[in-house]
């Protein structure tokens, strides 16, 4: 049955291989389980609700891509989104329930735009220095909160940052998890993530910095509908659906087809069940909206499934299986996110991960390389996404139109230039 249903013949792959692909990919991508709750949480969500949503998002993305489109891809909710979802509430002084609004109007765009030729377009007409230079930015954005929230940076009056007090013991546990996790991925260990944050808690615990309440428990019952879509509008978040929106669609697409063309799903340049593959991921951030967690997207982790022989969607269901049977160990994971030192080198790790990009960004072409500076400055420094964004699609279609390249710029573009110059100018945020 098992064979029939995920073509595991076709695929060259056995029941075996599948599930050990898949607990591969579980391991490398479970620290979302415990550092999305701790992000969230900060921006007023109820721990329990957020663990929940985390957890039932992931489930559903996934069970939906290994049931509907058959790939080796995990899907959950999305680094960076999370940091940016938790800096709007922040920022802009409104409730996470209309933020929420937010990702279920971007979730419901995207579903839609999977289903037309629409999706295509709006990714062919942004240029590569622009996504590459988004990546990047939220990159640079979220290893700066973790940063910031171990200690290691700090606010500072004269310099607005500075280095903090490195001899804080939350700090010295920060320093001590990165560098054996710098480690770890160094030495190509698997799950070297998930070895890092392990070790970093029972080092937290022995030194009396983290405390367990219990080890299992009944997950906390699911809260339906607790986002505010009216919000949205009076608010002007107009933005921010905009920035979850273009970011989730970069991310999944991209993410997908490297992890598919390594799996060798992908042939003559055609990518199969496509259109079943980004609608897991419309799928699960409808539903994460609708539980309480910020946009899902696809997971490069996956790969790692891959490279341990993953090639069909019984690696998917493996997966969401073992993050299913997670969502009974919330004490442990309430413990693990209430000390940054567990976390806070994951933020800074994946944001590395993230500047991959910058190396096919053409520097030497000044109309090229400005708008991804732009971007990747303005994200970390403005902690907005939705900023970065906006600045980089002003920037762009200016500079080409004055060089005399101005046809070689898609018409989508001066229309979102102009939309974002007229919303930064006349309807900045507050």
């Amino acid at each position: 049955m098992l064979a029939q249903w995920f073509q595991l013949n076709e695929r060259q792959s056995n029941v075996r291989t599948e599930v050990t692909a898949g607990l591969t990919t579980f391991l490398t991508m479970v620290y979302i389980v415990i550092v999305n709750p701790a992000i969230l949480s900060a921006s007023g969500i109820p721990f329990g609700q957020v663990f929940t949503a985390t957890v039932c998002a992931a489930v559903i993305g996934t069970l939906y891509m290994a049931l509907f489109a058959n790939h080796p891809i995990a899907v959950a909710p999305g680094m960076g989104m999370n940091a940016y979802f938790t800096s709007v509430v922040a920022s802009q002084g409104v409730t996470y329930q209309a933020v929420l609004g937010t990702v279920f109007l971007a979730g419901v765009l995207f579903l839609l735009l999977s289903f037309t030729k629409l999706r295509e377009t709006l990714i062919a007409s942004i240029p590569a220095s622009i996504k590459y230079g988004i990546t990047a930015g939220i990159g640079l954005f979220i290893a700066f909160i973790g940063l910031r929230m171990s200690g290691i940076v700090t606010a500072s009056p004269a310099t607005l940052v500075a280095l903090g007090d490195l001899s804080r013991p939350g700090t010295l546990l920060t320093i001590f998890g990165l560098l054996l996790t710098l480690v770890l991925m160094a030495r190509r260990v698997k799950a070297a993530l998930f070895i890092g944050m392990a070790v970093t808690a029972a080092a937290g615990y022995a030194l009396g910095l983290l405390q367990f309440k219990g080890i299992a428990a009944l997950p906390a019952a699911p809260v339906l509908f607790d986002l505010d879509v009216a919000g949205v509008f009076s608010s002007g978040l107009y933005t921010v659906v905009f920035a979850f929106l273009l970011v989730t669609i970069f991310d999944t697409t991209g993410t997908m087809i490297g992890v598919a063309e390594q799996a060798g799903l992908v042939r003559g340049g055609v990518f199969p069940r496509a259109k079943q593959a980004l609608m897991a991921d419309a799928v699960a951030t409808v539903a994460g909206s609708l539980l309480g967690t910020s946009p899902s997207s696809a997971y490069v982790e996956s790969s790692a499934g891959v490279a341990a022989g993953g090639r069909t969607g019984l690696t998917s269901l493996t997966v969401a299986v073992l993050f299913l049977l997670s969502l009974f160990f919330a004490p442990v994971v309430e413990a693990l996110s209430s000390l940054s030192a567990i976390t806070a080198p994951v933020l800074i790790i994946v944001g590395c991960f993230m500047m991959e990009g910058l190396a096919k960004i053409e520097w030497d072409t000044f109309d090229e390389a400005f708008p991804a500076f732009a971007i990747l400055i303005a994200m970390p420094l403005t902690s907005s996404i939705a900023t970065g964004i906006a600045i980089g699609f002003i920037t762009y279609p200016l500079l080409k139109l004055v060089t005399g390249k101005g046809r070689s710029v898609h018409p989508l573009l001066y229309v979102f230039g102009v939309i974002f110059l007229v919303q930064m100018t006349f309807f900045p945020a507050h």
